[in-house]
C-alpha cells in the first residue's frame, strides 16, 4: 500500500542465522540516517535461530551495511548486521569479522572479489519449476542462457529479482539461465574487500524475498538433483593489484601454489554438500585433489584465456559450492595468499 508515513522510516534488520540462511525483522526510525553507525543496535531470540540456548537466548544484531529498500521504496532502508554475543564477542556464526579484519589488514593490496551465485527454483513441493510431476525433462543442452517456453523457467522471479538488486545499489553484474532447467546464475561484483559479503547475502535475501511473492522456493543445494545434472556453485573470482598490472601472471601462478597447499582447509569452508558436486564430472575438480589451467572448467581453478594471453588480471576459484558463505570464502583466501591476522587462523567451527 502505498500510504503516507507521517516522516518515520522502516528498516529491515537483516541477519544470517545458525543454518546459513537470513532472518529479518523491521524497526521504526523516526529520522533519516546515512550510515550504519547512526543505527541502534537491536537483538532477537537467538534460541529460535540455532545461535543461542534457550537459558541466554539473546544475540545483538549491530548493522553494517544500509541499502534502500525495493519492496517498502524509499526513504525505507533494509539493513545488513552482524550478530554478536551478551559477553561482547562476536556469535559463533559471524564469519564477517574475522573477514573484516583480515580485509583491513592486507587492504594495500586493493582485493578484488565477483562470486557467480547460482541458484535453482523449486516449487512448493520441493520439485525444480517445469519439470514434469512424475518424471523429468530432456537431457541437459538447450537451457544453458536458453530463450523461450520449455527451455527457461520462471524468468520473472529472475527479472524482478535483477531489478529489486539495482534498486538497493547491489552491486549486481548480470544474470542467465543456467545447465539444468530451472537453475539460474546472477554474478555480483566486482567489490573490494568485505563488500563483496554484504552484497551477496543481500542479494540472497533479495531474492528469497522476491521468490517469496511468487510462491517459489530457492535451493542453494550444491547438488539439488542427483545423477546426471549439472550441480550449483558459487565461483570466486579473485584479483589484486599486483595481479592486475604488467607481469601480473607471475602472482597468479604464485597464489596458485599456495592455494593448493591449502586444498582442505578451502574445502572445509566451501559448503556443505560439497562432495556431490566437485566429483570431476559436470564442469567440477575433483574434490581430492587441486588442480589449475588455463580456460579449464574441470579445474579446481580456471585461469581465464584472455588473462593469459596479456599476462595480468585474475583467476576463479570454481570449488566453492552454492550455498558457501561468501565471508568465509573470501576470507581464507585473503588469508592463504596474503597471510593471517598475527597468531591467529580462520578455521571452520
Amino acid at each position: 500500500m502505498k500510504l503516507p508515513q507521517k516522516g518515520k522510516i522502516m528498516a529491515e534488520y537483516v541477519w544470517i542465522d545458525g543454518t546459513n540462511g537470513v532472518r529479518s525483522k523491521s524497526k521504526t526510525l523516526f529520522k533519516p540516517v546515512s550510515s550504519p553507525d547512526e543505527l541502534p543496535e537491536w537483538n532477537f531470540d537467538g534460541s529460535s535461530t540455532g545461535q543461542a540456548p534457550g537459558d541466554n537466548s539473546d544475540v545483538y544484531i549491530r548493522p553494517v551495511a544500509i541499502f534502500p529498500d525495493p519492496f517498502r521504496m524509499e526513504p525505507n532502508i533494509i539493513v545488513m548486521c552482524e550478530t554478536w554475543d551478551p559477553d561482547g564477542s562476536p556469535n559463533k556464526f559471524n564469519y564477517r569479522h574475522d573477514a573484516a579484519r583480515l580485509m583491513e589488514a592486507n587492504k594495500e593490496h586493493e582485493l578484488w572479489f565477483g562470486l557467480e551465485q547460482e541458484y535453482t527454483l523449486l516449487g512448493i513441493d520441493d520439485r525444480p519449476y517445469g519439470w514434469p510431476k512424475n518424471g523429468f525433462p530432456g537431457a541437459q543442452g538447450p537451457y544453458y542462457c536458453g530463450v523461450g517456453a520449455g527451455r527457461v523457467f520462471c524468468r520473472d522471479i529472475v527479472e524482478a529479482h535483477y531489478k529489486a538488486c539495482m534498486y538497493a545499489g547491489v552491486n549486481i553484474a548480470g544474470t542467465n539461465a543456467e545447465v539444468m532447467p530451472a537453475q539460474w546464475e546472477y554474478q555480483v561484483g566486482p567489490c573490494e574487500g568485505i563488500e563483496l559479503g554484504d552484497h551477496l547475502w543481500m542479494s540472497r535475501f533479495l531474492l528469497a524475498r522476491v521468490a517469496e511473492e511468487f510462491g517459489a522456493k530457492v535451493s542453494f543445494a550444491p547438488k539439488p538433483i542427483p545423477g546426471d545434472w549439472n550441480g550449483a556453485g558459487l565461483h570466486t573470482n579473485v584479483s589484486s593489484a599486483e595481479m592486475r598490472k604488467d607481469g601480473g601472471m607471475k602472482h597468479i601462478e604464485a597464489a596458485m601454489k599456495k592455494l593448493e597447499g591449502r586444498h582442505v582447509d578451502h574445502i572445509a569452508v566451501y559448503g556443505e554438500g560439497n562432495a556431490d558436486r566437485l566429483t570431476g564430472k559436470h564442469e567440477t575438480g575433483s574434490m581430492d585433489k587441486f588442480t589449475w589451467g588455463v580456460a579449464d572448467r574441470g579445474a579446481s581453478v580456471r585461469i581465464p584465456r584472455q588473462c593469459a594471453k596479456e599476462g595480468k588480471g585474475y583467476f576463479e576459484d570454481r570449488r566453492p559450492a552454492s550455498n558457501a558463505d561468501p565471508y568465509q570464502i573470501t576470507g581464507i583466501i585473503v588469508e592463504t595468499i596474503y597471510g593471517g591476522l598475527p597468531d591467529e587462523k580462520m578455521e571452520k567451527e
